[in-house]
């Protein structure tokens, strides 16, 4: 069993603390985050699939993949440090090796992660600078700040944990991340950091997450767009002494939990999307295969044509169902069933039942699900999406200025 915690975030964990705060990288917002274990952790992580990654994500990549072991993760906003060369790759290092230093660690220990504008150099001194402030205030209380330092044009923080019971105590998942635009299902598609107390072996942490992102932050989508610099990572510290094995109830308990938490994350990613005005859960049903199901979420999910439309509070079926056959996945159009909630619009053989003052009624409020029934199989698959408004391209228009 699980429980969400009140104002949770990374420190709601034992043995975590973190700070967030301006060192001037933006004009006057919190721009760099900082989260540090007591002890050293399991590290599993998931990255952007974009062939273009910023230098912070090449490192850290390499840090999972061949260390494993970790005690802190050091983040800035408001600067990306992609597509900057040899320069921002140095800079990177040298970003981290600052940290590790004042830390009194490896530069393996610390993973760096940075967002925000793409293509500027990196103000690595501002940074560095800033060290000398942020690691003083580092505590059980500072997850929230932390929080609120990552963000770029999200409208609100995002922060989560759950207490676990298990059958040999409790443990504690505790998470931040941040996204609102360039969200696109390839990946984890923003960053996201989460932190455990339980213990988890590295031969499973890594499918632990996977498990999870696949499942929550690889299917949403704001604007089909993926960033240079996504990663989602968990950090396990074993402080609670709760181990997690493979195989057992408590694995399954387990993951449940901590896909509770990927899930919530994901959402909040998408309500807070730029622009957005709805969240809208995409269900995909009797699908001929899994694949498709994915399919036909993914591309009923990036439609503008269907998220415009959905703004508007228009009852266009047609266009889902035209996204739907333009997927890739194998349909059969004359099969394919429309609901709104529990609202019918179209049955098969092209029956339209289509009330559109009830429509209107329900695409006007600011959560609901379209319902595609594929009629070919037995395979499902749920996809969280948003509308289009006229903010997000104002947004994006004037996003460097």
């Amino acid at each position: 069993m699980f429980q969400f915690v009140s104002n949770g975030s990374v420190t709601s964990v034992k043995g975590i603390k973190a700070a967030g705060i301006f060192c001037g990288v933006k004009k006057r917002k919190k721009d760099l985050a900082l989260i540090v274990s007591d002890s050293l952790c399991s590290v599993a992580g998931t990255f952007t699939l974009n062939k273009v990654k910023a230098a912070p994500i090449v490192i850290s990549k390499e840090i999972v993949k061949q260390n494993g072991k970790v005690k802190a993760v050091l983040v800035n906003s408001g600067n990306a440090n992609a597509c900057t060369g040899e320069e921002g790759r140095l800079d990177a290092l040298k970003m981290q090796k600052e940290c590790a230093d004042k830390l009194g660690v490896k530069p393996s220990e610390v993973l760096i992660s940075s967002t925000g504008v793409i293509g500027q150099k990196l103000p690595v001194e501002k940074i560095i600078a800033g060290l000398d402030k942020i690691i003083p205030l580092l505590s059980e209380k500072g997850g929230i700040d932390a929080a609120n330092a990552i963000i770029t044009t999200d409208k609100k923080i995002k922060s989560f944990a759950v207490k676990v019971q298990l059958s040999k105590g409790e443990t504690t998942i505790g998470s931040i991340c941040k996204g609102s635009g360039m969200i696109m299902p390839n990946m984890a598609t923003m960053l996201a950091f989460i932190t455990t107390d339980a213990k988890i072996d590295q031969s499973i942490i890594q499918k632990l997450l996977t498990s999870c992102v696949n499942e929550s932050f690889n299917k949403i989508s704001v604007d089909g767009e993926t960033s240079t610099n996504d990663m989602v990572t968990l950090m396990a510290n074993g402080a609670s002494g709760v181990e997690i094995l493979k195989g057992t109830k408590d694995y399954k308990e387990y993951e449940s939990a901590l896909m509770a938490v990927c899930k919530e994350m994901a959402k909040t990613i998408v309500s807070d999307g730029e622009g957005a005005t709805k969240l809208i859960q995409v269900n995909v049903t009797n699908a001929k295969t899994q694949a498709d199901a994915n399919l036909v979420g993914r591309a009923i999910s990036n439609s503008p044509l269907v998220k415009t439309a959905l703004n508007g509070g228009d009852a266009n079926w047609g266009r889902i169902v035209s996204a739907a056959g333009n997927s890739g996945a194998d349909v059969i159009p004359e099969k394919i069933s429309v609901s709104f909630n529990d609202l019918a619009v179209l049955k098969p053989n092209f029956e339209i039942v289509l009330d559109e003052k009830k429509a209107f009624k329900i695409l006007s409020q600011p959560e609901f699900s379209v319902n595609v029934d594929l009629n070919v199989g037995k395979e499902s698959s749920t996809w969280w999406t948003c509308d289009f408004s006229e903010e997000y391209i104002k947004i994006n228009a004037d996003y460097r200025t």
